[in-house]
């Protein structure tokens, strides 16, 4: 059955208005070949969307060209202003942004940890509207809030969670009264996270992965077949809740103590730092391990190795053999090339957040290639060295037979030990890494950090098979490609289904992004539903 003529129009709308905002201006001409319309129907469009405010004329194609053909037509950015909020336990970061993603003007809010639920709300509406004023908009169109926590299905509103400050619940609500003209929502930071990722950064060209959150706390969110699953009640991805070995205790539904929050949360990594020697940081937050691991990878690297493993027959920069699938034995460093994502910009850049990127061929942050090297048994460091290493297996040690109960290396299973001239991670001080430097004690670190890491990965990979992992948040984005590689090759060797993991590109910022892209598209889903109606000042 043939579309009615309204519903021809519509269509019609929509993709124009989508190739304007994944492409930028274009002209009438331009848009008639993208969209393969006549003519006629590309200059009734034109005027149709320009008659509701929809778009409007942002300049000409040449310096050296006039008359209508010439015209750049461009989305109307400032049709509707938009806010993004992270809410994180230590306080609020918050963005206002034009229709098309441009960011206008930021905020950030500390919240004390013994600061009231009433003021707490306040400081965040404050800023909200501080915010608001700096962007030179009148009112807010679309809000859209990040949190930690269970978002109820039903209702939309983040639920009673154990461990969260009672002034999260209150925020919505709070901003919904000062904002009675806006569309206020709230959603899971690492679901927002992950819909960062998707469009604008490691997954780009994955329908289906699942992102690992670490951070503050951890997490993970599901994307199958290009859909988020948020699961019966909300809580798909509470991976901090997942019960695993080497923790003293199991979690209970109240308290996540004991799960995987126990061995990859942020303070569960600066306490692994300091058992290795490594510098403590000033707090235990997200940001704080973030910068320990990003020192520790920073030191390996300029140290010319892989924590873990031998160098490399491709140098630091020679990804052709990882595009290629083709991967040198002890080849840990496989990462991204050209085309990694690019960061937002911050106020006032003109930066539109979300625009689609170009086609990325290769050069992904993809990671992953390269040999196994051997995991020992419980409780041992695991340290691969290069083949030109000296080791203690030429002199006949072996590995695991004095292993301690319960650390986290147990669930990766008692390994046989290996053949005379692989790595035992027992080989003495060289040259390159001489008995007690922080290089040594940096690659111990980041191995056992990939041991835990890859608990919760493989137990997610083990029951959704989604082909990619994504290690988000600041701990995953500070990781990099050194990370993502050890994790991925304790993947290998968990789990017979292949799947690439990918260090995050977007860190901490993801969730900011992902709720700003968000907002974005729910104003303009709102907004272009019906081009007949009348333009409304922002």
């Amino acid at each position: 059955m043939p579309a009615s003529p309204s519903t021809a129009r519509a269509i019609n709308d929509r993709s124009a208005l989508g190739l304007l905002q994944d492409r930028g201006p274009l002209t009438a001409g331009q848009l008639k070949q993208l969209t393969g319309l006549s003519r006629p129907t590309v200059a009734d469009l034109v005027e149709r969307l320009g008659a509701a405010g929809l778009i409007t004329v942002v300049g000409e194609s040449g310096a050296a060209r006039r008359g209508p053909n010439a015209r750049l037509y461009g989305i109307a950015a400032d049709r509707a202003h938009l806010a993004a909020l992270d809410v994180r336990t230590e306080g609020v970061a918050v963005l206002v942004a034009d229709l098309v993603g441009r960011v206008l003007a930021e905020a950030s809010v500390p919240i004390e940890g013994d600061t009231g639920t009433g003021p707490a709300v306040q400081r965040v509406v404050a800023a909200v509207a501080g915010a608001v004023g700096r962007a030179g908009a009148e009112r807010l169109h679309t809000v859209g809030i990040g949190a930690p926590g269970l978002i109820d299905p039903a209702t939309g509103d983040l639920r009673d969670s154990a461990g969260l400050p009672a002034w999260h619940r209150s925020l919505s609500a709070a901003l919904q009264e000062r904002l009675p003209g806006a569309r206020v929502t709230v959603e899971n930071e690492t679901n927002l996270a992950a819909l960062a990722e998707q469009r604008e950064g490691a997954a780009r060209d994955r329908d289906t992965f699942v992102l690992l959150w670490l951070g503050h706390g951890t997490g993970a969110a599901v994307v199958l077949d290009g859909t988020l699953r948020r699961g019966a009640s909300g809580g798909t991805g509470e991976i901090g809740f997942l019960p695993v070995p080497g923790t003293p205790t199991l979690p209970s539904a109240t308290d996540c103590s004991g799960g995987f929050h126990t061995l990859a949360g942020a303070a569960a990594v600066v306490s692994l730092g300091a058992e290795h020697g490594l510098p403590t940081p000033a707090t235990t937050d997200g940001p704080g391990a973030a910068g320990l691991v990003r020192e520790a990878v920073e030191r390996v690297r300029a140290a010319g190795r892989s924590a873990g493993a031998g160098r490399a027959e491709h140098g630091p920069g020679d990804r052709s053999a990882v595009a290629a699938g083709e991967h040198e034995p002890g080849d840990r460093s496989a990462g991204a090339a050209a085309g990694e994502p690019v960061a937002t910009r911050g106020a006032g850049t003109g930066h539109p957040v979300g625009r689609k990127p170009r086609p990325v061929a290769e050069g992904r942050p993809v990671v992953g290639g390269g040999a196994w090297g051997e995991i020992p048994a419980a409780g041992e460091p695991v340290v691969a060295r290069g083949a030109d290493a000296e080791t203690e297996a030429d002199a006949g040690t072996t590995v695991g037979r004095e292993a301690s109960e319960g650390g986290p290396q147990e669930a990766l299973g008692g390994e046989e030990p290996p053949a005379v001239g692989e790595p035992t991670g027992r080989e003495p001080a060289t040259a390159a890494d001489p008995a007690g430097t922080t290089v040594g004690a940096d690659e111990r670190f980041l191995s056992a950090l990939a041991d835990r890491i890859a608990i919760g990965a493989a137990s997610v990979v083990a029951v959704l098979d989604p082909g990619c992992v994504v290690l988000g948040g600041e701990i995953g984005h500070a990781g990099g490609d050194v990370l993502a590689g050890l994790v991925a090759q304790r993947l290998r060797r968990m789990s017979p289904l292949p799947t690439e993991v990918r260090a995050g590109a977007l860190g901490g910022s993801a969730v900011l992004r992902g709720a700003l892209l968000t907002a974005r598209d729910r104003a303009q889903d709102t907004l272009w539903s019906d081009p007949s109606r009348s333009p409304v000042p922002s």
